[in-house]
């Protein structure tokens, strides 16, 4: 941590993941990190059963309690400012960023759904994490009638709109409980209502408002499409519009509770929300066209700004200004990495090997393509290039001479050719990928990171932040506080990058070129039709649970 100066000014940044909040206190001048604070959600993910004895979940939900949010604030702002030592009256500007597309819907006024007494058992009423994914049935129905009608914005999502997305979500909501759906006047990403908690002013950013709410070109799809899907949809704008703001723009001022909340003074720019992996960008001094960034944890999102729009298949969106002004930003994502990764180490991987650090150690020993082994990385379905959430997850090669390591491997560089099929949709869309730049907690696995290099045949750079997201929105809190006029300039000035950390290794390219041969036809045999099995056991599996619950429901009646 660096030396706090009482001349200096200061802004903070707040990331809110999928399992805790983080809060940064950094510097204006130089991007400097003088303290840092982690609060852990006591809810942490839902997906069983509703908190306090509520109803059991069906397969495929995550929802989350907007409390939690709150009590990031409450507890990681003042933590990080104790740790840095500055004087609350230095601070400018406070910046959050979100995992996306988390939802939740609200009264007009921003109460959640899920804190009015009356609608607190209905799962409906609650946050609904990125991670999300019972929705996919309303998103083939959103894609199959966009695609049957020649919806113009379909191709800026790569030829679908993913389960995960705001319009599959509230589409469920209206289809399985209408009346959640008539009682919420507004459906808005947590990084937009996190604000209106800071602030008490309503607002939507143009990054979430552009990749998960499918406005392009200055409107959202027509009443006469939603009505389409189902009359009681043609609404749904109406929930999720509300002034539009820029990354960086000034969303209000921190008001008197919130102050209260976090022990900022009030009235200091509180920034426009944002998206953890595209404001990442900015802190990772990557924001010219033709550098990648994957944002690698639990999931990877991959964000790259380009110099026009293009509709590249598979992919997550592209929008203007969607991660800096003045560029075509562009996401795709894998839904599944760090997850994937730690559901071995929990799950599968014995004794002795049941650490990632163990398992990275003996799996670093062996030359590529010794264990013999090529894996889908589908453990949580598909975002990108497939936009199918129903996919699961594939080993080929298991022998009997099958060790611990050789799976874990084989996991990590299965989401390696994942984010080359993306790097190569990309190119071959005219949109091209130089180099790759990594942030995120899986940074530290130096195997993980050359297998990535090596895979894609890039350079690898590494920002130079641990906390990327937190120091982004910080970037962006000192712009909307006035300090830097652009975010490019605050990227230039507090933004940090090793530049080229893991190059590609000759021989190592060669032998995963074979590998990835193999993977992608595994890919597009399994992920494009040719065989649905998967789709078929997802099915199974569904009816089995809903059948077990159905039984567990008349036992206990019949009980009562």
């Amino acid at each position: 941590m660096s030396e706090v100066d009482a001349s200096d000014r200061y802004v903070i940044g707040v990331d809110f993941g999928t399992l805790s909040g983080r809060a940064l206190v950094v510097r204006v001048r130089d991007g400097a990190e003088l303290g840092t604070a982690v609060h852990e959600y006591r809810r942490g993910v839902i997906e069983t059963a509703l908190p306090d004895g509520g109803p059991a979940l069906p397969p495929d939900w995550a929802l989350q309690d907007p409390d939690d949010y709150r009590d990031v604030l409450r507890h990681a702002v003042p933590a990080a400012l104790a740790e840095a030592g500055v004087d609350p009256s230095r601070v400018v500007g406070i910046g959050t960023d979100f995992t996306a597309c988390t939802v939740l819907p609200t009264l007009a006024d921003g109460t959640p759904l899920c804190e009015i007494p009356q609608l607190r058992d209905r799962p409906h009423a609650w946050v609904k994490l990125w991670k999300h994914h019972a929705a996919q049935p309303h998103a083939d129905r959103i894609n199959a009638l966009a695609e049957e009608r020649g919806e113009p914005w379909l191709g800026r999502y790569g030829g679908k709109i993913s389960a995960e997305w705001q319009f599959a979500k509230g589409l469920q909501i209206l289809e399985e409980d209408p009346e959640v759906y008539r009682r919420a006047e507004r459906f808005i990403e947590a990084a937009d209502w996190i604000v209106w908690q800071l602030c008490g002013a309503e607002t939507r950013n143009v990054c979430t408002a552009g990749y998960k709410g499918i406005r392009q070109d200055g409107r959202y799809p027509s009443p006469d499409y939603l009505a389409a899907l189902d009359p009681g949809f043609a609404d749904f704008v109406t929930k999720l519009d509300g002034p539009l703001l820029p990354l960086g723009a000034r969303a209000g001022t921190l008001s008197a509770r919130a102050a209260a909340w976090t022990g900022l003074p009030e009235g200091i720019a509180v920034a426009a929300g944002n998206v953890d992996a595209h404001v990442t960008a900015a802190s990772a001094q990557a924001l010219r066209p033709g550098r990648l960034v994957a944002i690698m944890g639990t999931s990877t999102c991959h964000v790259l700004n380009g110099t026009h729009p293009a509709e590249v298949p598979g992919m997550c969106g592209v929008v203007d200004g969607g991660i800096s002004p003045g560029a075509w930003g562009f996401e795709a994502g894998q839904s599944g990495v760090g997850d994937i990764f730690g559901w071995f180490v929990r799950h599968a991987a014995p004794a002795g090997f049941d650490s990632h650090e163990r398992l990275t150690e003996a799996a670093a020993a062996q030359p590529v393509g010794a264990h013999g082994l090529v894996a889908l990385d589908w453990w949580n379905g598909n975002r990108s290039l497939l936009v199918n959430h129903d996919l699961s997850g594939m080993i080929v090669g298991l022998t009997l001479a099958t060790r611990p390591p050789d799976v874990y491997r084989a996991l990590l560089e299965a989401t390696a050719y994942g984010t080359r099929m993306i790097v190569e949709a990309f190119g071959q869309a005219g949109v091209p990928v130089d180099d790759l730049v990594v942030a995120g907690g899986l940074t530290s696995n130096r195997l993980l990171m050359q297998i990535y290099a090596d895979v894609t045949n890039r350079p690898l750079s590494i920002i130079g932040s641990a906390q990327g997201p937190a120091l982004g929105s910080a970037i962006h809190a000192a712009v909307a506080a006035g300090a830097y006029p652009t975010i490019h300039e605050a990227s230039a000035a507090m933004g940090r990058i090793d530049e080229a950390v893991y190059r590609p290794v000759p021989e190592n390219v060669r032998a995963y070129d074979a590998l990835y041969a193999e993977y992608r036809a595994l890919h597009d045999h399994f992920g494009r039709g040719a065989n649905d099995v998967m789709l078929r056991l997802r099915a199974i599996r569904n009816a089995a649970v809903d059948a077990a619950a159905d039984r567990a429901a008349a036992t206990l009646e019949v009980v009562g």
